[in-house]
């Protein structure tokens, strides 16, 4: 059940040594790009990253991804707001973060669903950390670092979180 997946995912930032496979990324991949996005302009491109001195790299330039020193892979989402304009007079113009953020989390269900373990590391909108990110990966300047998704083999085990809150919730009936 879907649900399970959600309480059962919990942010990661221990792995254990594992290679994850092209095949692998793949489904991770394709879950990433069946997730909604406003006129489905899908304003996102993505950067599967395995190599362990580039891994490295980024756990140096961005400053809350030091899990990815032990990471197994980094998914790196980039935004292309350029997609999004002139479609529909305007319509979906501007909607590129809620797009790439229902991609990154389709990618961390995905993980969670395959056994894997995930944490998002938030990018965009932070000048500094998405300058850093953008030299780092020689990302051209009309596009948008969005997130970095460091995923591998799970070396902590989080305990599940209840997190329904009945009071943030209004009823009209």
């Amino acid at each position: 059940m879907l649900l399970e997946c959600i309480k059962t995912r919990r942010s990661i930032r221990k792995f254990k040594p594992v290679t994850i496979t092209k095949d692998q990324i793949k489904v991770i991949l394709e879950a990433a790009m069946l997730s909604p996005s406003a006129c489905n302009t899908r304003p996102w491109r993505f950067i599967a990253i395995t190599n362990n001195e580039m891994l490295n790299k980024l756990a140096d330039v961005h400053p809350w991804a030091g899990m990815l020193r032990t990471a197994s892979l980094c998914i790196v989402i980039v935004a292309l707001p350029k997609t999004q304009e002139s479609v529909q007079n305007g319509l979906p113009e501007g909607f590129y973060p809620q797009d790439c953020g229902a991609a990154t989390e389709h990618i961390i269900l995905q993980a969670e669903a395959m056994g894997l373990g995930s944490c998002w590391c938030g990018v965009y909108p932070r000048e500094s950390t998405m300058n850093a990110i953008s030299q780092a990966l020689d990302i051209p300047s009309e596009e948008l670092p969005f997130c970095l998704i460091a995923i591998g083999e799970k070396d902590e085990f989080p305990n599940p979180r209840g997190r329904y809150e009945e009071e943030k919730v209004t009823w009209i009936e």
